[in-house]
């Protein structure tokens, strides 16, 4: 089968596997990957999206990484270095085909988290592997059904991989965490994605989203991150997407008195720019001049209110002026502002 003929990956491995092939299939986009298959079976998946086999080893020190580098010297072949790390007793059969297989699972879910994107098929390439493989249609199984398995208030596992929880104060001395849940514990700190766990700590990416979800559940991490102790703010998302409430606004901090409205930004006319200065200057000047063509009017309109003013002020008794409807000037010797003055022009 060539890359054209398949309509989608899962399609893809299933026509390779049904002719035996042996030879990688490059899978490109975020994070993308390499997928090694042998005889048409899946034997290994890399991608940087999850840890490999080798890390899941190396990492917790499971084989330290002198006996590392003197087994590949031994044996340079990388599809037979399990065998001969079985062979020197490093690592079990049983143990290390687990490791391998699950590896495997575990790249593909991460693969299937991120972006689609296009595939190339190329020859054989060496790479760890342990057993025979996996059949295509029951890695697409479980890599579906562990995308459903994660996929809840906070939307699909895609969003729930980019967070960067904040661990809850006091968390750490909460009795009754397992081992396993206490390690991830110790590597939440409000900067680290689950991504960056599974590297930190050799384990599968999708083991580490299944705790974290276990973890918020028991109200010891938080989705919303808030800012960093040196008082800079965090570049991770503050609330998950789908969940809570929208960010919450930052503490109020002093505020100047409000400033009159800036004007708006200048526009370019096509066939050439012009200053910024330039164009306010000519906005001033259209808004002066409709100023003063107000102040105008109005003031024809305060001396008529005037005038009308002190004739009727004039007949109010004991000297007193009075007020007239709404819209009439008050007389002399009120302390209010006749209707349409305001002391001042913002100009």
């Amino acid at each position: 089968m060539t890359a054209t003929e398949a309509r989608n990956l899962p399609a893809l491995l299933q026509g390779l596997r049904e002719e035996g092939h042996s030879g990688t299939v490059r899978v490109s986009g975020s994070p993308g990957g390499t997928i090694h298959l042998r005889g048409g079976l899946i034997a290994a998946v890399e991608t940087p999206g999850a840890p490999a086999a080798t890390s899941v080893l190396l990492t917790p020190g499971r084989i330290d990484d002198e006996t590392w580098l003197a087994a590949c010297a031994a044996e340079p072949d990388t599809d037979r270095l399990g065998g001969y790390l079985v062979s020197a007793g490093l690592i079990g059969a049983a143990e290390l085909e687990v490791v391998c297989t699950a590896s495997v699972f575990d790249a593909a879910f991460a693969m299937a988290i991120g972006p689609p994107g296009s595939w190339t098929l190329d020859g054989p390439e060496p790479a760890l592997h342990a057993g025979p493989g996996v059949e295509p249609r029951r890695l697409t199984e479980e890599t579906t059904r562990r995308i459903v398995r994660l996929s809840g208030p906070w939307g699909a596992p895609g969003e729930l991989a980019r967070i960067r929880p904040a661990v809850v104060p006091d968390a750490g001395l909460r009795r009754g965490l397992s081992d396993r849940h206490r390690s991830v514990l110790s590597t939440v700190n409000g900067r680290r994605t689950a991504r960056d766990m599974a590297f930190t700590l050799g384990r599968g990416l999708y083991a580490i989203m299944l705790d974290l979800t276990r973890l918020e559940a028991q109200d010891l991490i938080r989705w919303e991150t808030g800012g960093r102790p040196d008082g800079r703010p965090s570049t991770a998302p503050r609330v998950l997407p789908g969940r809570d409430a929208p960010d919450a606004p930052a503490p109020n901090p002093p505020r100047a008195e409000p400033a009159a409205k800036a004007a708006p930004l200048p526009r370019r006319t096509r066939g050439g720019g012009s200053w910024p200065g330039e164009a306010r200057t000519r906005e001033s000047q259209s808004r002066d001049g409709q100023v003063h063509e107000d102040q105008a009017r109005e003031g024809q309109a305060h001396e008529a209110l005037v005038r009308d003013g002190r004739t009727r002020g004039a007949r109010a008794p004991d000297g007193q002026a009075r007020e007239g409807p709404p819209g009439e000037a008050p007389a002399e010797g009120s302390d209010a502002l006749p209707a349409g003055t305001t002391g001042g022009h913002g100009g």
